[in-house]
Parts: structure tokens; C-alpha cells; sequence
């Protein structure tokens, strides 16, 4: 039986959650730069996703956010374009299911609010991930769609929904 759960983020959440971010974005040697990193989202983020069709996950255990991953309309494709934003994992999380366990979350949550596709922007170092992505059903595409303003990100992933 798993010691952790996933539920929604609440605001005391919010410096865990930017903590946890910016390390395993610091770990992985990922550009400060047009990346999460810099994202003011990160100062709030229960507010940042506090919209319609947008929510934030966080996993805990024993008292501790371990992970977290927000789903939101893309900018520019609003109606039909769920974004996968900001899935980071602690190392203690990796390995255990965790982040299978958290797609499916959010992918569910993109589908109940009638989105017909879910876009991923990642770096092609971030190895972990991309396995996710791939058993998650994610194919590549050749360019960038929508607006995040993430341009050091340098891999995009669409899943019909």
C-alpha cells in the first residue's frame, strides 16, 4: 500500500511546491532562463491555478509535497489544448509510480473538462520524464504550439484525449 497521496494544492502549499520546483529543475541542470524556472507562477501557485478547467496536484507523504503537476488550457488553444505544466518529482518520489499515477490524474482531469488534446513541452536531457511521456500514449511533433513562453524547451508531445 502507497504512504502518499494526491490531492489538490492548497496555499500553504505554495513555497513547498516552488521549493521542490526550482531543486529538481537545479538538479537536472535546466536553464534558468525561458524555462519554469523563472515562472512568477511559481510565488502563488494555488491562485495561478485557481481558474476554470486548471488544477494543480500535489502528491504528499508524511506531511511532505514529494511532487506536483498542474493541467491548464494552452495559451492560444484554449478550447481544445490542456497543457501538462510544472510535473516535478522529488527523488524519493521517482521510481514508485508516482508519476504514472499523477498523469493519469491530470489526464483525467483534461478530459472531464472537454479538452480534446494534452501538449507537453520538455528538454531532451530530462530522460525520466520523457519515459513517462511515452507510456503515457505522448507523440512528438516537429514545433512548438501555443504560447508558453518556455523557448528553451526544445521537445513537444501531443496526446488525443
Amino acid at each position: 500500500m502507497s504512504t502518499w497521496q494526491i490531492r489538490e494544492i492548497k496555499a500553504e502549499d505554495n513555497q513547498q511546491v516552488k521549493d521542490l520546483i526550482r531543486s529538481v529543475l537545479v538538479e537536472l541542470g535546466v536553464p534558468k532562463v525561458g524555462t519554469a524556472y523563472e515562472d512568477k507562477a511559481l510565488d502563488d501557485m494555488t491562485n495561478t491555478y485557481r481558474g476554470e478547467r486548471e488544477a494543480y496536484f500535489v502528491v504528499e507523504e508524511d506531511s511532505k509535497i514529494i511532487g506536483g503537476a498542474g493541467i491548464a488550457p494552452l495559451k492560444g488553444l484554449e478550447d481544445s489544448v490542456a497543457e501538462l505544466q510544472k510535473m516535478y518529482f522529488l527523488p524519493e518520489a521517482r521510481g514508485r509510480g508516482v508519476g504514472l499515477e499523477m498523469m493519469n490524474k491530470c489526464l483525467d482531469f483534461a478530459k472531464q473538462n472537454a479538452f480534446k488534446k494534452c501538449y507537453i513541452e520538455t528538454l531532451p536531457y530530462m530522460k525520466s520524464a520523457r519515459k513517462l511521456y511515452d507510456k503515457s500514449g505522448f507523440a512528438p511533433i516537429e514545433k512548438p504550439i501555443g504560447n508558453t513562453g518556455h523557448y528553451n524547451c526544445t521537445v513537444f508531445l501531443t496526446k488525443d484525449l
